[in-house]
């Protein structure tokens, strides 16, 4: 399968049409759909459902889609690389969560820009699942993640911060009276948590309980729609302290947990990664920052 006919492919997915499509790839009509429908036959599957004026994808198209960027931008991005100047150069892609970490992260990548300003770095967002699947398949170069960390597959640097978990819920909730929140606060209340959290079950020693015992309404990968949830009472959120302030609203209010629960954050990436220069600069320079905090 030839990148030409991915790149082909996200074309048409983009524009809807094949004339619009074809005149942004510079070359005919007949030409991009002969080449979509062999592409079609080599994968054994429709991927677009031709209407009288644009297509559109079918569930398997919309997979492929999804695979096809991936592929394109890592030959993108390994081209780039290559590409050889005095100047240092290449692009870094960095994913991570919803986290204050990325203050840390960002100092590092100021210091390296105002050095190299021909390198370019790309941020994605998600969480520790997807950041996991795209390192894994080389579209991302760093991840940022929460405790637990899988060191038989990551190198890692634990950055010089820690989250604390805790619950947000409106201001005008019984349990806003509280400065902190214990377990038995949250056995009966409808929760909003983190799939992260319970797929790793690290709340249940604190809860001393199996965490599916509880009422859990909704869960979430990132704070930003759940904290609407909670807004509209649907339940309490179970989340990280350093996130809240993103929100800026007065309807919501922060309780730490107690006992105490806190997360270790990481920057991580490939066991035995071989780096281009740009990458390598990156990571030494954390790492002076780092030390230089310390």
């Amino acid at each position: 399968m030839e990148i030409r006919l991915l790149r082909y492919f996200i074309a048409l997915a983009n524009s809807q049409t094949i004339s619009e499509a074809a005149k942004n790839l510079h070359i005919s009509q007949p030409t991009l759909s002969r080449q979509l429908s062999e592409l079609e036959e080599e994968l054994g599957t429709q991927l677009f459902i031709r209407g009288h004026r644009q297509v559109t994808l079918t569930s398997d198209g919309f997979f492929f889609l999804a695979k096809a960027k991936e592929i394109v931008q890592l030959t993108d991005k390994t081209v780039a690389n290559f590409q050889h100047s005095e100047e240092v150069l290449g692009d870094i892609h960095i994913g991570g969560g919803e986290s204050d970490a990325m203050k840390i992260i960002a100092h590092s990548v100021k210091q390296l820009a105002d050095k190299h300003p021909q390198i370019q770095f790309h941020l994605f967002s998600g969480n520790s699942e997807a950041i996991f699947e795209k390192l894994d398949d080389g579209v991302l170069d760093f991840g940022i993640v929460v405790d637990p960390v899988d060191k038989k597959n990551y190198d890692y640097i634990q950055l010089p911060i820690q989250d604390t978990w805790g619950v947000l819920m409106p201001t005008d909730s019984p349990l806003a009276s509280k400065k902190k929140i214990q377990a038995n606060d949250l056995r009966e209340v409808p929760l909003i948590m983190s799939q992260q959290a319970i797929r790793y079950g690290e709340f249940s020693a604190w809860f001393e309980q199996d965490i599916h015992e509880l009422d859990i309404r909704c869960t979430y990968n990132l704070l930003y729609n759940a904290a609407k949830m909670v807004e509209a009472h649907v339940g309490y959120a179970i989340c990280l302290d350093k996130l809240i302030d993103t929100y800026h609203s007065h309807s919501l209010c922060f309780r730490p947990l107690s006992p105490q629960l806190t997360a270790n954050l990481y920057l991580i990436w490939k066991k035995q990664q071989v780096f281009p220069k740009a990458a390598t600069l990156f990571l030494r320079q954390l790492k002076t920052d780092i030390a230089k905090d310390n």
